[in-house]
């Protein structure tokens, strides 16, 4: 069924091992014991820029930390809403958060793939007959499997399964002191490894991440309930799958310490750069600042709500009103008066001149200043 992982994980355990058989022995537990440990190393050597793109978008994701909250505190009743704007906000900055977890989700089958082809290399198969092949390994492979050793312990057997079991083991078998003396330091150092890689996850990690409740109990199960349990299981599992356990937390520790190093001094390069640029954009000390020069414009514009501006009265317009009311006055003063009924008309109608030119120059910008316009209200 799951071939597809069996395969691949026994062919790599399949070349180291003629690898380490080469300098070791075909049936040496160190030849074995190194051919699983290389198969780690091999796999997060093939995973190394997926962690790196896990580390970068755990970054990124710190950056824009208090907008999500915003997002999460203004859709706290609305799900769907909520989900379609984290997606948004991921998309805009470049953040994957399935990348980030495909270092683990590889680790898992694999995990499974090794564990499963360990317990196949058993001499025998279900149904009695013995076994001539193991996925990639041939007859030869599997016998020179069961005849291994490490310091008198079987790799492929675990202390649960009983001192009559071990001792009934091809190869002259082993007891549950010889394994417990191998796997007892194995164990001790799987939970150290586990609780110091967990701490340095911790460690990155922002205050308001922290404060999260959530984050808060998942950061108290990796310091502590994973490294106990993984103590408190490894007599259950085969002495190579804890190998296979140690050497992988021994890679990530090494790991986490090269690529966070580089991506600090990466960051660190990028603030001394902008800081750089800026010190070179700014005046320097004592230097004036230039300013862009602006002309004067011709005319004033207009602009709403503006006052009205006053105009003075213009020269030709006072002396044409100063003109008519002379005329007028001298017309009338010249006039013969006949009679009295004459006199009163000259009268009349110099002063019906004089009222006419004022008029004329009032409205043609001379004379006494305008009315002053209401203000429109704005809409």
């Amino acid at each position: 069924m799951l071939n597809f992982i069996y395969y691949p994980v026994s062919f790599i355990l399949w070349v180291w091992h003629k690898a380490f058989g080469y300098l070791f022995g075909e049936s040496s537990g160190i030849a074995w014991a190194l051919a699983v440990v290389f198969l780690v190393f091999t796999l997060r050597a093939i995973l190394y820029k997926p962690f790196v793109g896990q580390v970068r978008s755990m970054r990124k994701m710190q950056e824009f930390q208090p907008e999500i909250a915003k997002l999460r505190k203004k859709y706290a009743n609305d799900r769907q809403k909520q989900a379609e704007e984290m997606q948004k906000l991921q998309k805009e900055h470049g953040v994957n958060p399935v990348a980030g977890c495909l270092p683990v989700l590889v680790q898992v089958p694999v995990f499974i793939g090794l564990f499963h082809v360990l317990r196949e290399f058993g001499p025998v198969l279900p149904n009695g007959a013995p076994r001539t092949e193991n996925y990639y390994f041939d007859a030869s492979g599997v016998q020179s499997f069961n005849d291994a050793n490490l310091f008198g312990a079987k790799l492929g057997a675990w202390v649960t399964q009983g001192e009559a079991a071990l001792r009934a083991l091809p190869g002259g078998g082993t007891t549950i002191a010889n394994m417990l003396i191998v796997m007892i330091p194995l164990m001790i150092a799987a939970g150290i490894f586990t609780h110091i890689t967990a701490r340095h996850s911790v460690a990155r990690q922002t205050a308001a991440q922290g404060e999260n409740p959530q984050t808060a109990i998942m950061n108290k199960l990796m310091l502590y309930v994973f490294p106990i349990g993984v103590v408190v299981g490894a007599p259950f599992l085969p002495l190579a799958v804890l190998l296979y356990w140690v050497s992988n937390n021994l890679w990530t520790l090494g790991q986490q310490y090269v690529v966070y190093r580089r991506i600090d001094a990466e960051e660190s390069t990028k603030r001394e750069q902008a800081v750089a640029n800026r010190q070179a954009l700014a005046p320097r000390p004592g230097q004036k600042p230039v300013r862009p020069e602006t002309q004067p414009e011709d005319e004033p514009t207009k602009r709403p709500g503006a006052k009205p501006v006053t105009r003075k009265p213009s020269t030709s317009s006072t002396n044409g009103t100063a003109n008519g009311t002379a005329n007028g006055t001298a017309n009338g003063s010249a006039t013969p008066a006949a009679t009295g009924e004459s006199s009163a008309n000259g009268a009349t109608k110099s002063t019906n001149s004089t009222a006419g030119d004022s008029a004329r120059s009032a409205r043609s910008g001379g004379g006494s200043r305008p009315p002053a316009r209401r203000p429109r209200k704005r809409r």
